[in-house]
């Protein structure tokens, strides 16, 4: 299991927040790939709640429980199309996410868009809070 240091602000330049809250979006989706729960658990905000786009909740401690689990092994857990705005102490990170691997012996592959709040903790690192997501059904030219 390929384990993922939790970024500091003193890991990059200062005032190089937009920079530090993509590298733990990133950090956090190769953690979802490598089943790495302690890089999960340290990203995420013990109130994170997941909403999907067909109204579907999942809290922290579900996907946790859905890491520990290795029926579901990802080929492909990447994000692309990354962007970052910050409000003070809040960023936004807003990702098309491609997903592909097997879930108990079935295939899946699927790009959804979503976007994870992200917030200063009182110490100086940034935690994600609560997300939503829509799966893309089709490309808009």
């Amino acid at each position: 299991m390929k384990k993922i240091s939790h970024r500091f602000p003193e890991d990059l330049p200062p005032n190089d927040d937009e920079k530090t809250v993509a590298a733990l979006e990133t950090d956090y989706q190769v953690a979802v790939l490598a089943h790495d729960i302690a890089t999960m658990d340290r990203i995420l905000a013990d109130d994170f709640v997941l909403v999907t786009g067909r109204g579907k909740i999942f809290t922290k401690e579900d996907l946790l429980n859905e890491a520990r689990v290795t029926d579901k092994i990802y080929e492909h857990q990447e994000d692309t199309n990354q962007a970052v705005r910050l409000w003070g102490d809040t960023a936004v990170v807003t990702v098309l996410l491609w997903s592909n691997g097997t879930d108990k012996g079935n295939p899946f592959d699927y790009k959804l868009w979503f976007s994870d709040t992200y917030v200063r903790a009182a110490a100086g690192g940034w935690y994600s809070e609560p997300g939503n997501s829509r799966r893309v059904t089709r490309w808009l030219v």
